[in-house]
Parts: C-alpha cells; structure tokens; sequence
C-alpha cells in the first residue's frame, strides 16, 4: 500500500488549486439586433442567375429582430498550444459551431498550424466574424459563391516570411461540408485551398495588403430548387467540381498614426468560379453542367471623427455562361425550365451607411441599400442595427 503524507496531499491540493487559477480563459459575448424595413419580402429573396448556397444570406427580417449571438472563448492551453471557441445563438434560438480549433504557438520558423473548424483563411473578409464587418451583411460575391462565408472542418499550415515586407503563404485541407461543397461521407478530404497575401508601409500614413487565394470542393449532390416552365418547384442538384480564385487587397489611410482619428480604408475583392460536372433535373434527368461565372465588390469606409463613420459599397455579379445538356430520347428541359440559372441577369447592389460608436465595445448603424439582386425586382432597404460587446475580446486583423 501506498501512503502519501498529509504534506504531499496539502502540496497536490494546492497545485490543483493554482492550475485551476491559471487557467483563466478569455470570456466575450457580442449581442446583435436590428430593426429593418425592405420594400420586397425577405423570405423571398434570391441571387438571380446564381446557384442557392442554403447560407444566411437574405436581407435582415422585417421590423425588430435579434440578430446572431456569440460566445467567444479563448485561452492559452499550454505553452504549445491556444484553443478558441466560437458559438452563435441564432434568432431562431439554435446553436451553432462557427469555430472550434486548436492553434501552434511556438512551431518557430514562422509557421502555425490550426485544427478543427474555422474560418478559412481565403479572400480578405471571409476570416472577420460577422461584428467586424463594416457592413451589416456580406457582399454579393460573398453571397453567390460563399454562402455568406466559408467555415469548414480541417487542418491549417501559414507560413509568414521573416522579411520586411510581410509575405504570408497558407494551405488548408477540409471536409468540404460547406457550400460550395457539400457534406459526402467518404474518406479524405472534400475541399482544398490555398491562399498567399502580401503588405507592407507607404510611408508613416498608410499600410497596404494584397492577396489571392483558390479554393476547390467537389459537391455531391448539392441541393437546390428551381422552377419550371409551369411555375411548378422542382428540386435540382450538381455533382462535380467547383474551382474559385479570390483576388483580394485592402489600403487603410490614418494620418495621424492613430486608428482612433481621422482615417480611411479602401477595401474591394474579385471572384471568378468555374463549376463542371452533372446536373439532375426534377430527381429523374441528369445531363452535363458547366459554368464561368464572376463578381467583385469594392467599398470604402471614412472615420471622419473620432466616434464616426460613414461608408459606400458597391456590389456586382456576372452572370456570365452556364450550359446544361439534359436530353432524354432526343427530349429535354429547356431554358424556360431553369429560369434560376440560365438568365442573362446581372444583379447588383448599392450600401451607405453611417455608424457611431461610443467606445470600442459598442456600435451603432444606419445603413440603407438599393438591392437588385432579384431579376426585375428593386429592394430599397433601410436598416437599424446595434454590436455590443461584453467581456475581454482579441483584436481583429489587418
């Protein structure tokens, strides 16, 4: 038998108690709602021309809403590792998993590695959580061809250059659950991307950041409904793969070397995506589908003073050329059959907004759209909105 002395116990209890202690996670809730009038209903809301994504990406609801919450925690594991977790509260009172990774702290060399769910790091915006966005939604090309955002389950590798000027090289490995895949039960991995950025100083006043980053996934199956040439619904979906490039830079301007003052950024990216493989008609024709199609938004964002903020953003898509070839015994759906996908419709959109924020835990917005994201159809939009934030939160990126 082993006896431990009344020292040894008191000494072990005290340990506990001190890790206990030290352990001292990162604690932070952002609290969002908005209050929206759209001259269009909402609940009817489609990218025209554009394959649906399933994503959160339709106009705020009418009238008082809550917005998506979240719980943030964070903490240094050890001295190799930190770990995060993102949970949202959705107004639908469902919770979700935005992230959930562990993270390398002294690889060296300049590399990190990231596993579980997260972000991706491709584009410029798509790593910013929803509060952090100068906007209350996403851009359209983030809509199309994201689905809002793209989070997957996987394995990061960055590499940041020892140089000057900052030089980032980066590739992820994923499950590719999330459009522009789809959830497939097989072994491997179901999306692959990589993504390289580059900035550095013009002078004292201004910093610059450029990038391109290329994301592949191969759907199965992937979901979506149309309506045919009698106005009835018919379910669809497309087998293949779906290549995108994301060309990406992002200048911010202050002064006075101070993000608090006068300052002003430019921010705009570019999407291009190619999809080739089979599309299904109504569950019983299937015939080839390949489309090019592209989009881009830019937007700039002026703190005129210390507390204020207004802003612009322009939004386009290209419809650009999509082709199926469904035929049965010489027979097929015609283009009146997709009146989703085979459109020449470009949409666009038009955002201001003003914000003011007390303190760098609160904002509030005023944000009004003109949305013609819908074929013949013009959503006029005004939105209320306010961000808060209780507890400590980590600073956003560049």
């Amino acid at each position: 038998m082993v006896r431990i002395s009344c020292a040894a116990a008191l000494a072990a209890a005290a340990c506990a108690v001190q890790a206990q202690q030290s352990f001292n996670p990162e604690v932070s809730v952002i609290l969002q709602g908005t209050f929206a009038h759209s001259s269009q209903d909402p609940d009817k809301y489609q990218l025209t021309g554009f394959a649906p994504s399933g994503g959160e990406v339709a106009p705020a609801p009418r009238g008082f809403s809550l917005g998506e919450s979240e719980l943030i925690l964070g903490a240094n594991i050890d001295p190799y590792l930190r770990g995060q977790l993102v949970a949202a509260l959705t107004p639908d009172n469902e919770l979700e998993v935005e992230e959930a990774f562990f993270q390398t702290l002294a690889l060296g060399k300049g590399f990190t590695v990231k596993g579980g769910r997260f972000l991706s790091g491709i584009g410029y915006q798509n790593e910013l959580h929803q509060h952090a966005w100068d906007f209350q939604d996403a851009p359209l090309p983030y809509k199309a061809f994201l689905g809002g955002k793209f989070n997957d389950d996987g394995v990061q590798v960055r590499w940041v250059a020892p140089t000057d000027l900052f030089l980032e090289l980066g590739a992820e490995a994923g499950r590719g659950r999330a459009f522009p895949g789809s959830d497939r039960n097989k072994n491997g991995a179901g999306a692959g991307s990589v993504f390289g950025h580059i900035g550095g100083d013009i002078g004292a006043a201004t910093a610059w950041r450029a990038g391109l980053s290329y994301l592949q996934t191969s759907p199965d199956s992937r979901a979506f409904e149309d309506q045919d040439s009698l106005g009835a619904t018919v379910p669809q979906s497309f087998s293949g793969r779906s290549k995108l490039w994301i060309a990406d830079f992002v200048v911010k301007w202050a002064p006075n070397g101070n993000a608090t003052s006068t300052n002003f950024k430019l921010q705009g990216e570019y999407f291009r995506r190619n999809e080739n493989g089979e599309i299904s008609f109504n569950d019983t024709l299937t015939g080839d589908y390949s489309s090019r199609q592209s989009g881009w938004y830019l937007q700039g964002v002026y703190q005129f003073m210390p507390r204020w903020r207004v802003g612009y953003r322009y939004d386009r898509l290209d419809h650009g050329t999509v082709e199926n070839g469904i035929v049965a015994n010489g027979l097929g759906p015609t283009a009146a059959d997709f009146p989703l996908l085979m459109t020449d419709y470009n949409p666009t959109r038009n955002t201001a907004m003003l914000d003011f924020n007390p303190s760098e835990f609160s904002r509030f917005r005023l944000q009004v759209a003109v949305d013609k994201s819908r074929a013949g159809v013009t959503d006029n939009q005004v939105l209320l909105q306010y961000i808060v934030s209780l507890g400590a939160h980590g600073a956003h990126k560049f």
